[in-house]
């Protein structure tokens, strides 16, 4: 080992480092996954890499992509640096040299200044958002891609990020330069896939390059000045500089910032493709998630077309904001009406299905949750839930034994969500439990029936964040009856919509009782 080499430990878990070997992982709690690397001193960091980028402002990579879009010829590096250099002003020159001297002293976003600025002096531009097409991936970003900014998709293998991201492009290209760089596939390989969803074949502002070197990509980007990269994906790039294998923590971590630092400096927005481990999280150092702008997940059941793409990071826009697509051989396509397609409405209802409104982002979605109850002949009986938390579930199935007087303990319960939608909210708890009782008592539940509501500790029944769009929503789907909070204040009068507000778990059960009464006397 040189001098200049030194010795880290990598949690082999969540990717932090530490400089000395511990037992426990400080970041996320496990134990014994931290791993020893020997790190040489790289010849060239990922900033040093980026420090030779000139600078562009916001304008000048939009009207690049204008000059691209209307000439797909190539231009000589001359010309085009001169067509650059005339849209600077003299003031515009001395400041990105001086950005340039001070690269060191900068963030990612390339900004650099000596003194202190009141907030009241700082001028704030409205950003012009680049749209992608698809209504519901720009709603996903907030309204759309912001120039400069990186984003991080990930998923499981087969979700759909390659496709979802060549989709995007193809719409994106008619108005924008993009270079699309794929490491774990050939360029005949990404083409067959291209064609498939329809992207043309003369396309020639789309830009194809099969490279894992980030300091190459680069320099191409340099020559090329794309609006739009695209990298497929990040676990596979790597700086020349980094003796690191790629996809190590060092790689991964180095390749994203030069990336990100490269957005920055020049406004182009760059797309990155992630892996996921088992558990479904982001493969990589957490560090990875604190550098991008915006963390994109595209969520998918075994055995379902239909994907969900979650914002679980957005400086531009709402976090836990979902689009939904469904996949067929043509690649994904936008689902308009995502409550209707979760709502099974079969013409011979079932015992143990109950409807809730759940609150995605900055919209109402209707998902519909189910329940079987079955007796048990074993000593611990099971309880096993599929998206929704399994630990919420064996609380409310104790709430239900204290406050409600049903008894589970000799019975085996399932939940399901359908559609493969992964509960993340409290207010779905009524319905859960309301699902049991249903499956239990082995009565259905009025099909035009909407339930919503958070279970506490006492059985008391909690209100619910944007409950009168949600009851709106409700009522525009057909539904006509809904149990909700007593604490959930409903300003205006919903149309066909008769609302039951319940105290605590007894009530709700009360008002099922009575429902289920005027049911039976009405056949």
């Amino acid at each position: 080992m040189s001098k200049k080499d030194k010795i880290v430990y990598v949690c082999s878990s969540c990717g932090f480092d530490y400089p000395k070997w511990e037992g426990k992982c400080r970041a996320c709690g496990e134990y014994g996954t931290l791993k020893e690397f020997r790190v040489s001193a790289p010849a060239e960091s990922g900033a040093q890499v980026v420090k030779k980028v000139k600078p562009r402002s916001a304008a000048q990579a939009a009207q690049a992509g204008k000059r691209a879009a209307s000439n797909s010829k190539t231009v000589e590096d001359e010309v085009l640096t001169s067509e650059l250099e005339q849209d600077f002003s003299r003031e515009e020159k001395t400041a990105l040299q001086r950005q340039t001297r001070a690269y060191n002293r900068r963030g990612y976003a390339g900004i650099f200044d000596t003194s202190a600025k009141r907030i009241s002096q700082i001028e704030v531009q409205e950003i012009a958002r680049t749209h992608t097409g698809f209504g519901e991936f720009d709603r996903v970003l907030g309204g759309g891609l912001v120039p400069g900014s990186a984003i991080l998709v990930g998923g499981h293998p087969g979700a759909g990020k390659s496709t979802i991201l060549l989709q995007i492009v193809t719409k994106l290209s008619k108005e924008n330069k993009i270079l699309y760089v794929t490491g774990e596939e050939s360029l005949e390989q990404v083409k067959m896939r291209a064609e498939r969803v329809g992207m043309p074949a003369t396309d020639e502002n789309l830009l194809m390059l099969s490279e894992t070197s980030v300091d190459q990509i680069i320099n191409i980007c340099e020559e090329e000045l794309p609006n739009i990269l695209i990298i497929d994906s990040i676990q596979v790039m790597s700086l020349d500089g980094i003796t690191s294998s790629p996809g190590s923590v060092s790689q991964v971590r180095e390749s994203a910032a030069a990336l990100t630092r490269y957005a920055k400096q020049t406004h182009t927005s760059v797309i990155m493709v992630g892996h996921v481990t088992k558990d479904g999280t982001l493969a990589g150092p957490k560090v990875l998630e604190h550098v991008i702008d915006c963390s994109l997940m595209i969520e998918a059941a075994e055995d379902s077309r239909f994907r969900i793409i979650r914002s679980t990071k957005n400086r531009f826009g709402a976090v836990n904001e979902i689009g939904v697509f469904m996949m067929d051989s043509s690649g994904l396509h936008e689902v308009k009406n995502p409550s209707a397609i979760f709502l099974s409405r079969t013409d011979d209802p079932a015992p143990g299905s109950a409807i809730v409104v759940l609150w995605e982002g900055s919209r109402p979605l209707i998902v519909e949750i189910q329940s079987l109850v079955d007796n048990s002949n074993k000593d611990s009986s099971r309880r096993i839930s599929n998206g929704f938390d399994n630990n919420r579930l064996q609380m409310l199935l104790a709430i239900m034994a204290k406050h409600g007087g049903i008894q589970m303990y000799n019975n085996e319960v399932y939940v399901n969500v359908v559609g493969g939608i992964k509960v993340q909210e409290t207010s779905a708890d009524l319905a859960v439990v309301l699902a049991i009782l249903s499956s239990s008592l082995n009565k259905i539940l009025p099909r035009n029936l909407i339930v919503l509501g958070e279970l506490g500790l006492s059985g008391e029944l909690r209100p619910v964040a944007m409950g009168q769009e949600r009851l709106l929503e409700a009522s525009r789907q057909g539904f006509n009856v809904a149990i909700i909070p007593a604490s959930n204040k409903i300003n205006i009068t919903i149309p066909h919509l008769d609302i039951r507000p319940v105290k605590n778990l007894k009530q709700a059960f009360a008002v099922i009782r009575e429902l289920l009464s005027s049911q039976t006397d009405g056949e």
